[in-house]
């Protein structure tokens, strides 16, 4: 099941090649609590949220901590182009410094967020990083982060051709001397080492791979079930019972 934000981001629900999976596209910056009620429903589901980082890290980004503690069992891929880009270019929270764009017309005030070192601050199960033009790279980190027992980030770097177009920036440009911003993670990173982890994202450069991963996730519906098998939770029908006149 897919869950979308608003923005661009949102129309994946509706873009997807091969048979349609259900979709909700849902309310400004509330992927994750739509997410967090589908889980608890129906456990048993693959809920992928895709979301851009206006949507997921502004009015989004209160969610993020209580679902890493609880390890909400979702996947979610952050299109990051660091601009409102669908409608019509605005500063948003990853946005740099002294940008000029239409709500920002003397240049942006506030510096740029660090997602990825925000994520291993509010305790993400599994943070990886991507770029939109690597699509094979980038296929094989969504389903790594399918597969994985707990809450997982894909954040993509997915450059905003309109108004904010950073691809050169991006891959690099050898004729203007522009080195490139991605890079791939070494073999011998270890992405269980948190410490490592932070290092990495604390460094200049878009990294292309599994930055972070815990080694013994618990997630919230393992949780959840043990917590019912020590309690006696009332049925619908005794709770309907205590309204009867």
């Amino acid at each position: 099941m897919v869950v979308a934000g608003i923005g661009c981001s949102g129309n994946m629900v509706h873009l997807l090649e091969g048979p349609q999976p259900f979709g909700i596209h849902g309310l400004h910056g509330r992927t994750l609590p739509v997410a967090l009620g589908v889980k608890m429903a129906r456990p048993e589901l693959n809920v992928v949220i895709v979301a851009g980082d206006g949507d997921y890290l502004s009015i989004g980004a209160e969610h993020i901590a209580p679902q890493a503690q609880r390890n909400l069992n979702v996947t979610s891929i952050i299109m990051d182009n660091s601009v409102y880009g669908l409608t019509k270019g605005q500063a948003s929270p990853t946005t740099e410094r002294g940008s000029i764009t239409s709500t920002t017309p003397y240049g942006k005030m506030e510096g740029a967020m660090n997602p990825m070192e925000l994520f291993l601050t509010m305790g993400v199960s599994f943070v990886a990083s991507s770029y939109s033009s690597r699509v094979k790279d980038l296929s094989n980190l969504i389903q790594q982060s399918m597969h994985y027992p707990g809450f997982a980030i894909v954040h993509v770097q997915s450059p905003c051709t309109t108004y904010n177009d950073t691809h050169d920036l991006m891959k690099g440009n050898p004729k203007t001397g522009t080195a490139p911003l991605v890079y791939e993670v070494l073999e011998e990173h270890d992405p269980t080492d948190l410490e490592a982890a932070y290092g990495m994202v604390r460094t200049k450069g878009i990294p292309q791979g599994v930055v972070y991963r815990r080694s013994d996730p618990v997630p919230l519906e393992v949780m959840w079930e043990k917590s019912g098998r020590k309690s006696n939770p009332a049925t619908v029908q005794d709770l309907m019972a205590r309204y009867k006149v």
